[in-house]
């Protein structure tokens, strides 16, 4: 379970990109998430936790301006793989797999950044409009996010 978390933390991040840093750093903040020390425990600190919760909340509202680059541009692809890797190796190194739970973010990044751009460029043309299509990839992420807080060990399985 605590590697489907990674993965849907993957996917998370190919939708938007700081939705899943503030997923795991509100889990761990809260204590459901254990992070021992090491390279994720700076996600486990209420700082994190608020610091990633703006720039989500941020991201959510600037992903609808028409100035912001495509998530397929190099440099935004590279933000999605990068917190996606750190999301699920943060759970995966809860359950004693960081590598395992990096591979697993990184694939769901790669995977929600190509499949999130095509569902909502196809829903856009449906519709006509790009604005429903990205609302509804943002509550697709907020569940997908959901779900893997609900997957996420309360307690190190160690």
């Amino acid at each position: 379970m605590v590697l489907t978390a990674a993965f849907l933390l993957g996917l998370v991040a190919g939708l938007r990109s700081m939705m899943q840093l503030a997923a795991v750093s509100l889990a761990a903040d809260s204590g459901r998430l254990v992070l021992a020390n090491g390279a994720f425990s700076f996600l486990r600190y209420p700082a994190s936790a608020w610091i990633f919760s703006i720039f989500a909340a941020g991201e959510l509202i600037a992903d609808k301006l028409p100035v912001v680059p495509s998530r397929k541009q190099v440099f935004p692809f590279a933000v999605r793989i990068l917190s996606g890797a750190i999301a699920g190796g943060a759970v995966g190194a809860s359950a004693g797999a960081p590598t395992l739970g990096i591979a697993l973010g990184v694939v769901g990044a790669i995977l929600g950044t190509i499949g999130g751009f095509a569902f909502r460029a196809r829903l856009a043309t449906a519709l006509n409009r790009d604005l429903p299509a990205a609302l509804l990839e943002d509550a697709v992420a907020i569940l997908l996010a959901l779900a893997a807080y609900r997957l996420m060990p309360a307690r190190p399985l160690l």
